[in-house]
């Protein structure tokens, strides 16, 4: 873990030199001027400044909150420092949202475990209101000791999951082939910490103890470096200075990306339903053929 630890600084070096672009930052960094409290205000606590936000479950309720705005292509990187302690039955989640009949969405879900079992981290895409399209990794770390940064990039080539900027998960645009991929329905930012007991940890198998709680993530310092919906896609779809996001050098992952990516699957990764042929009964989605940068 040690090693893993030295290794990883000049890969995120690399990747936040990649990232150079400002032109495009829309955030403020204030919670209070970005976001609104979706449900249950009374458990949202925000600092003074709005520069931090934590979340608390109990028996009462869950909370959320979501963007003013919504987005269409981009970065978001939020940093979150997750349910310390047995969090077993909790869902912290992470997504991108359209909120229409057929709707698109990114999801990072954060699924509690019984203390001194890794952290689970289960991703989703809803494209064209299909899903089904989870992935799960144990994350190599202690994900409630520290803030560690969270990110979806979404672009008209890719969308890639990232931990600390090691991408963990890629979904590519493959329409051309068949594939839904969400390209033209803008999203809003949702971020929730709720009551998962039936299916969260072990399948329900391992429910939430309300005597450990109440139950509290929190989340600082993110940055959402994206194209704001102002109602016409032609400004968001087009590549240029300020969508850094479009340019060639980011329709695929760079060689370095490639090899965290996968040390991440080889090591991490532990359920991917391309390789569930039960579930899709031997005839996996048509993008498990295809590859993935």
């Amino acid at each position: 873990m040690d090693n893993l630890i030295i290794l990883s600084f000049p890969v995120i070096f690399i990747f936040n030199l990649i990232h150079i672009s400002s032109a495009s930052v829309v955030s403020t960094g204030n919670f209070n001027k970005d976001f609104f409290v979706t449900w249950s205000p009374n458990h949202v606590n925000t600092s003074a400044d709005g520069r931090e936000r934590s979340l608390k479950l109990d028996q009462e309720s869950g909370t959320g909150f979501a963007s003013n705005d919504m987005f269409l292509f981009g970065q978001i990187d939020m940093p979150i420092k997750l349910v310390p302690g047995y969090s077993a039955g909790t869902v912290v989640a992470f997504y991108l949202t359209s909120d229409q009949p057929n709707h698109d969405e990114i999801d990072l879900e954060f699924l509690g475990n019984v203390s001194g079992q890794p952290y689970i981290l289960q991703t989703n895409v809803f494209a064209d209101g299909f899903d089904n399209r989870e992935e799960r990794i144990y994350l190599w770390f202690d994900p409630t000791k520290d803030f560690h940064t969270y990110s979806i990039l979404w672009n008209l080539h890719q969308i890639v999951f990232m931990v600390d900027f090691v991408p963990i998960r890629t979904y590519r645009n493959y329409a051309d082939k068949g594939v839904p991929y969400p390209r033209w329905q803008p999203m809003s930012i949702k971020i929730s910490l709720w009551d998962g007991n039936t299916w969260a940890t072990r399948g329900g198998k391992d429910k939430i103890h309300w005597s450990k709680g109440p139950f509290t993530t929190s989340f600082r310092n993110y940055k959402i470096d994206a194209c704001v919906w102002k109602g016409n896609a032609r400004s968001c779809r087009g590549e240029s200075s300020t969508n850094w996001w479009h340019k060639e050098r980011f329709s695929s992952l760079s060689w370095t990306q490639r090899r965290w990516f996968k040390w991440v699957r080889k090591y991490h990764l532990i359920y991917d339903y391309c390789q569930d042929n039960k579930r899709f009964q031997n005839n996996l989605p048509k993008e498990c053929s295809l590859p993935k940068y």
